[in-house]
Order: structure tokens, then C-alpha cells, then sequence
């Protein structure tokens, strides 16, 4: 695909040109610069809602590990060469990798990440995405991936992550559901007006 092969020469050529950009970029593909912000995230979690930490955090582990599994077998059936080893003068910042292109799994596990708290708790995409929307940036400006291998990541790990949250939240365990408003006792209940009848 020509606007593909397009977007990832205008992306990738920004390498090299800006250290600092290319620090960050760096940096951002690396999973153990992670470990800080998620262990405070759940520390976190665990302190404003400690039931749904105590399940939701496991699940979620075990769905990332998942997806990066699924992820790992579209690779080999796609089999689609990295930037660098099917093009010339890529800028590679981090190696070439060793394994194929499509898809992006920094993308898939992290939207997963992103698509599952979405749905838990809607006020967490304001940081989620942007971070997710970042990090698959930057695997296209170290030349890891086409701008398609991030966006078809993108698109299952996000559907992955949505389907497990609402599966979370249909069991009764993981979050109660709030208890209705009592009702009015029967002699305080007005008629269409508003206002109780006088006898």
C-alpha cells in the first residue's frame, strides 16, 4: 500500500534528527520503563477499590499474556517483513527485530490495557490513549513497524480489551450493583400534581 510505505518514510525520517525525540521514542518501546507507572497505577487501584483490584488486575495479566500469544501466531501467518528488512535506508534506532511485522504487538497490548479500563472505569482514557496513541508512534519512528501493523494492533487489543472488561462487569463479584432509591411510603406519594390528596 503506497500510503503505508508513505506515512512510514514521513514518520521514520523524523528519526535521527532531534536527540531528544529519539530518546523518548527509544524509551517508550522499552516494557521495563512500564514497571514504575504500573505498579503506582495499582497501588492505586488497590486503594480506591480494592475488590475489583484484587480480580481485575489477575485478569487482566492473564488477557495481556493471551493477546501477546494470539498476537505472536498472526505474525508468522502474516508473515510480513519488518521495515528493515524489506526497505532501504530505514531508520532503525532500536535493531530490526527478530521476529515479522504484523501486528504490532507494543500496539495490541497496550490498547488492551487502554480498551479494558476504558470500559471499567471511562475517565482513564484521557491518559490511556494518548500514552497508547505515543508508544504506537514511536514504533513506527524507530522504524519497528508500518503504520498498519500499529493500527491493526490497535484494533485487536482494543476489541480484546472491551469484550473482557464487559464480561467483568456482567459478574456480580467483581462489581455490585448500586442499590435502588427506596421508594416513598404509599401516604407520601402525590398525585399528578406533585402534592398529596388532603382527606
Amino acid at each position: 500500500m503506497d500510503w503505508d510505505l508513505t506515512l512510514f518514510r514521513s514518520i521514520n525520517g523524523l528519526a535521527g534528527q532531534y536527540a531528544l525525540l529519539d530518546a523518548v521514542m527509544i524509551q517508550l518501546g522499552r516494557p521495563d520503563q512500564l514497571y514504575v507507572p504500573v505498579l503506582l497505577a495499582l497501588g492505586y487501584w488497590i486503594w480506591q477499590r480494592r475488590r475489583e483490584a484484587v480480580i481485575g488486575a489477575p485478569a487482566l495479566t492473564v488477557l495481556i499474556i493471551v493477546a501477546d500469544f494470539l498476537g505472536a501466531q498472526l505474525k508468522h501467518l502474516a508473515a510480513r517483513p519488518r521495515p528493515c528488512q524489506a526497505l532501504q535506508q530505514v531508520h532503525e534506532l532500536v535493531g530490526c527485530g527478530g521476529t515479522f511485522s504484523f501486528p504490532s504487538n507494543h500496539a495490541l497490548n497496550t490498547a488492551t490495557a487502554a480498551a479494558f479500563f476504558q470500559v471499567l472505569y471511562p475517565a482513564t482514557r484521557r491518559v490511556s490513549w494518548p500514552l497508547v496513541a505515543l508508544i504506537g508512534f514511536g514504533r513506527v519512528y524507530v522504524g519497528g513497524h508500518y503504520v498498519t501493523d500499529v493500527v491493526g494492533g490497535w484494533a485487536m487489543g482494543g476489541l480484546c480489551g472491551a469484550a473482557a472488561a464487559f464480561a467483568l462487569l456482567r459478574w456480580s463479584k467483581f462489581r455490585s450493583a448500586p442499590s435502588p432509591l427506596p421508594s416513598p411510603p404509599p401516604g407520601e406519594r402525590g398525585g399528578r400534581g406533585g402534592s398529596p390528596q388532603e382527606p
